[in-house]
């Protein structure tokens, strides 16, 4: 066996473990999940096979339409909220001097936090009587900007997508960090003696060198905003009137509330395809940008 061999038999017994792993707590339970979606199943009892009822059911339900609109209100707020507010942050705070290590433990701080915490906090921020946000408000004049900021449909799903973008820069901030200290200090040096400065460096020769790193990102952003759910469902639970709803909290509620998992299962999997082809559709998107 060449050394080429031997080290690549390493690799996969090393790997093999977390391989097992993976497969046995993530990918089994998804077959499982899609599996149970064609069932009418409460849980408890014999499951009674109904086809595809359950998943029709689903395309036809309009909350299930609101859920998914609301999703990608938080899929676009936190892919264009998060990674570039991350990614100028790592510019800034790139340095390891004692104030730059200071921000971006503040800035990652929110994500030590519980998401029943972050929810609490924001939830007294924005509370219409005692809130501090109506409350700077009336003090800088602008008391007719003054709403219930969690009660109105009209505005209660952008009110949540600031502390959701809140909550998430600093892994990012960390991930983007990391990305440029693994930069070439030759590359600096090249970029240098060529001339390139300021915005030039920038995009001809740093965001080229961190575009795979920001293509993870984006991927990490898009799975984690399909997945959102306990700051919504402790800042609103879902209301009022489903105008917060989310795709994982419409799945929790026919699941675990009126005792549908047959149905569950089925919303369930249908959240898994979304996410799939939305990961898939920015990778070639962003793929697209790298011939570009």
């Amino acid at each position: 066996m060449t050394s080429a061999s031997r080290t690549k038999a390493f690799i996969a017994v090393g790997l093999l473990p977390a391989l097992l792993l993976f497969v046995l707590f993530v990918i089994l339970p998804i077959i499982w999940s899609a599996y149970y979606g064609f069932f009418d199943w409460k849980g408890i009892g014999a499951a009674t096979f109904i086809g595809f009822d359950n998943y029709t059911e689903v395309v036809k339900d309009p909350i299930f339409w609101t859920s998914l609109k609301n999703n990608m209100l938080i899929v676009i707020a936190s892919v264009f909220g998060q990674v570039p507010i991350a990614l100028v942050l790592a510019l800034l705070l790139v340095k390891n001097s004692r104030l730059h290590t200071f921000i971006r433990s503040a800035v990652f701080m929110p994500m030590v936090l519980s998401s029943v915490v972050v929810g609490i906090i924001w939830g007294y921020i924005y509370h219409p009587e005692i809130g501090i946000l109506n409350f700077l408000l009336d003090g800088i004049g602008l008391g007719s900007w003054k709403k219930e900021w969690l009660s109105d449909p009209d505005v209660s799903m952008y009110s949540l997508m600031v502390p959701i973008i809140w909550n998430y820069i600093g892994p990012y901030l960390i991930m983007f960090i990391a990305a440029l200290n693994n930069i070439p200090s030759e590359m600096d040096d090249a970029a240098k003696i060529d001339g390139a400065e300021g915005s030039r460096k920038l995009f001809s020769v740093t965001l080229p060198l961190v575009w795979d790193t920001i293509k993870v990102a984006v991927v990490l952003c898009i799975s984690g905003s399909l997945k959102a759910f306990d700051l919504i469902y402790v800042m609103t639970g879902g209301g009022p009137a489903h105008s917060t709803e989310l795709l994982a909290s419409y799945m929790y509620n026919n699941t675990f509330s009126i005792y549908r998992y047959g149905y569950g299962s089925a919303v369930s999997t249908v959240i898994i395809i979304i996410s799939l082809l939305l990961v898939a559709g920015s990778q070639y998107l962003m793929k697209r940008g790298d011939r570009l």
